[in-house]
């Protein structure tokens, strides 16, 4: 394993490292192309907190984001893919 692998390890935890960033991960997973409002709204969560998180889980490169106009379209990265998946052995 090389230091770049293990940093990219420490970038994908850290992006899962909340509550709300797994809970919109796992939306994200069950509802490709879903905005921020979506999320805000599916999850009760307040809109700037939500965003904060949105924000952090991308960084982490675990969702991209595609424009259509002025809506935001939010999917799963190839990590964060990986990252349901081993997510999901947790909730199971």
């Amino acid at each position: 394993m090389t230091k770049k692998n293990i940093k990219t390890l420490e970038r994908v935890f850290k992006g899962v490292s909340n509550h709300w960033r797994i809970k919109t991960l796992l939306l994200v997973a069950e509802r490709p192309g879903i905005t921020l409002d979506e999320i805000a709204s599916a999850l009760k969560g307040n809109y700037q907190t939500l965003s904060e998180h949105v924000k952090r889980v991308r960084s982490a490169g675990l969702i991209t984001k595609q424009y259509h106009g002025r809506s935001v379209a939010h999917n799963l990265s190839p990590f964060g893919v990986k990252a349901v998946k081993i997510l999901k052995t947790f909730l199971d």
